[in-house]
Parts: C-alpha cells; sequence; structure tokens
C-alpha cells in the first residue's frame, strides 16, 4: 500500500494510458524530468511525437516566464512553494499551451488537462485547477 501512494503514475489505468492523450505523455516527461534533471527525454515513435516534444521543451525552456505569469495572475491564489509537484507540472504546461499555442482554443486546453489530471490528481486538486486555469486563460486569452 505503501508503495502505491509514492507512485503518482499508479493510479493510471492501463486500458486508458495505452491510446492516452498526449497531454498524459507531457506531464510523465515533465514529472520524470523533475525527478530525473539529469536524464535524456526520449519521445518515442508516436503520431504526436511533435506535439509532446514542443510542449515538452516549451514549458521546460519557459518555466521562469510561465512562473512569472502565474505570480503576476494569481499572485492571491497560489503559492508556487507550497504547491503540489504534479499540480504545478501540470499547471506550468497548460499555460505554456495557453500562451504558446495560439491556434488550440483554450477551451480545449483546459478540458484536456483536466481530463490528464484525473490520472494523477484528486477530485479537490482537479477542481482547484479548474479555477486557476480558467482564471489565468481569461488574462492570457481574452480573444477567445
Amino acid at each position: 500500500m505503501l508503495l502505491m501512494q509514492s507512485c503518482p503514475f499508479c493510479k493510471m489505468d492501463p486500458k486508458k494510458s495505452k491510446n492516452s492523450s498526449p497531454r498524459i505523455k507531457v506531464i510523465q516527461k515533465l514529472y520524470n524530468t523533475l525527478m530525473n534533471p539529469d536524464a535524456l527525454i526520449e519521445y518515442p515513435k508516436n503520431q504526436y511525437k511533435k506535439f509532446i516534444k514542443d510542449v515538452v521543451t516549451g514549458t521546460l525552456e519557459r518555466s521562469d516566464f510561465i512562473e512569472e505569469k502565474i505570480k503576476s495572475f494569481l499572485i492571491n491564489d497560489i503559492n508556487l512553494v507550497k504547491t503540489d509537484k504534479l499540480l504545478k507540472i501540470i499547471l506550468f504546461a497548460a499555460i505554456f499551451e495557453l500562451m504558446f499555442k495560439p491556434n488550440t482554443p483554450k477551451k480545449v486546453i483546459i478540458k484536456e488537462y483536466l481530463l490528464a489530471s484525473e490520472h494523477f490528481l484528486e477530485k479537490i486538486q482537479i477542481g482547484y485547477l479548474n479555477a486557476i486555469l480558467d482564471k489565468i486563460s481569461k488574462e492570457l486569452r481574452k480573444d477567445d
């Protein structure tokens, strides 16, 4: 039982993860990079390989900029120091997409990350993530 709690990916349903959304793979790769900073990120052949690589690389390269945006728009809503690592990873990846993938509607980005987060987070955390993404998306994508 102790092993199950320490593994954030143990909640994943193997049937669902077989043809999983590219956002699940983004979250897994970002988490792996956080836990193993010196490890090489591999991108196996996949129909979403370019998208996954773009989001993972972009999120990592722009994490300081994303953090500044979070602090400027959500100063009273979130404390990044105390925020769960997985929640923070999902938040950063979603914000990267909101900022740098303008062809994807904000509702699609939010919905996809909320669905992906069901594999990693508790229900209350998903509700919090939804509120945070909704609030920041209104600031980042006023025209959308």
